[in-house]
C-alpha cells in the first residue's frame, strides 16, 4: 500500500473511495482533500447520501478528467421493494403510492428483459438536477415542484440476483452515465403493474475503476492507500514532445507530426501533461492535465 507521507500535496492523480452511507459525495471530496493537503479535489460522478460504493476522487490536475469520464458507463448492485412508491423513490421518502401485490421472480426476469437498451428516463423530483439554476432536491424540500424534462439513458445489462423476501428483490445494473436507479425502479415497478422503491445502493463499478480497488475513508485519513496516476487511465501510445513544440501547443498551434491518426499520451521533459489527438498528420492538444 502506499503512504500519505510518500504522496506529495501537489501531486495529481485518482483516489478510489469506497463511499459510506450518510455522507454526501462533495463530504468525501473534502475529506480527501484535507487528508492530502491538496490545493483542489472532485469527484467523477455523484452518490446519493443513502447511496454508497466507488467514489473516484480527482486530485489537484486529475480534476480535469471530469470530461473525459463524463461518460463512462457505471454498474450498480441494488435492492428494490414492490408495492409502494414515495416521493423520494426510495424507501427513506414518505410513501405516496400503494397498491397490493405479489411479484414473482419469474415476473421479474422477464420484466427486465424489455428495459435493457435505450430509453427516455425522467429524473426524480428529489435529484441533483439543476433547474433554473436551482437543485431538484432543494426545491423539492421545499415542497416546490420542479418541471424536469426525460434523458435518453441506456441500460447495458440488468441481471436479478434473487428474490431477498416478498416483493423485495436484489439486482445488478450496468448503465450509462446519468441514469438514476431510483427511476429505474420506479419504470420497471410500472412494467410489473405496481409501485416501487429503491431499498439501497451500492455501485461496484465506474468505467475501468472497480470497487474493488477502493479504500475506506479511514484508510485514506491513516495515509494506507496508494493514488492512481492520471497517465495510466489513458490506454494510448505516448508521444514525448520537446520544449518548441510544446508551446506551440500550448498556444494552440497545430503540429505536423508523422503520425498515424488517434489519441496519444503527451509528454515533456519526461513529465506527462496530457493528452494529444491527431487529424491529417496534425496533432493538438485534447486535454491538458498540467
Amino acid at each position: 500500500m502506499g503512504s500519505l507521507m510518500q504522496i506529495k500535496t501537489t501531486d495529481s492523480g485518482i483516489v478510489l473511495v469506497n463511499k459510506p452511507v450518510g455522507v454526501s459525495s462533495n463530504k468525501v471530496v473534502n475529506i480527501v482533500k484535507y487528508a492530502l493537503g491538496a490545493k483542489k479535489c472532485g469527484h467523477l460522478g455523484t452518490l446519493d447520501l443513502e447511496g454508497q460504493g466507488l467514489l473516484p476522487v480527482t486530485v489537484n490536475n486529475a480534476t480535469k478528467l471530469f470530461d473525459f469520464f463524463l461518460n463512462k458507463d457505471k454498474t450498480y448492485e441494488t435492492v428494490f421493494v414492490f408495492g409502494f412508491e414515495t416521493d423520494t423513490l426510495d424507501t427513506s421518502g414518505q410513501i405516496l403510492k400503494e397498491k397490493e401485490c405479489d411479484i414473482s421472480e419469474d415476473e421479474v426476469r422477464a420484466a427486465i428483459k424489455a428495459m435493457i437498451g435505450k430509453y427516455d428516463q425522467m429524473p426524480p423530483q428529489y435529484s441533483a438536477k439543476k433547474v433554473n439554476g436551482k437543485t431538484a432536491y432543494k426545491s423539492a424540500r421545499m415542497g416546490e415542484f420542479v418541471e424536469l424534462k426525460p434523458k435518453e439513458v441506456e441500460i447495458f445489462d440488468f441481471k436479478c440476483l434473487g428474490k431477498v423476501e416478498k416483493n423485495t428483490y436484489k439486482f445488478s445494473i450496468s448503465c450509462s452515465s446519468g441514469t438514476y436507479i431510483r427511476s429505474v425502479c420506479r419504470d420497471l415497478a410500472e412494467k410489473l403493474g405496481t409501485y416501487g422503491s429503491m431499498q439501497c445502493i451500492i455501485r461496484t463499478r465506474c468505467g475501468g475503476f472497480m470497487l474493488k480497488d477502493a479504500y475506506s475513508l479511514e484508510q485514506i485519513q491513516k495515509g494506507e492507500f496508494e493514488m492512481i496516476s492520471s497517465e495510466s487511465v489513458f490506454d494510448y501510445p505516448r508521444f514525448d514532445l520537446d520544449s518548441d513544440d510544446f508551446e506551440k501547443l500550448c498556444n494552440g498551434q497545430k503540429l505536423r507530426v508523422k503520425l498515424s491518426g488517434g489519441n496519444f499520451k503527451l509528454y515533456n521533459a519526461g513529465k506527462f501533461v496530457g493528452t494529444g489527438k491527431v487529424d491529417d498528420g496534425l496533432l493538438k492538444f485534447e486535454l491538458r492535465l498540467f
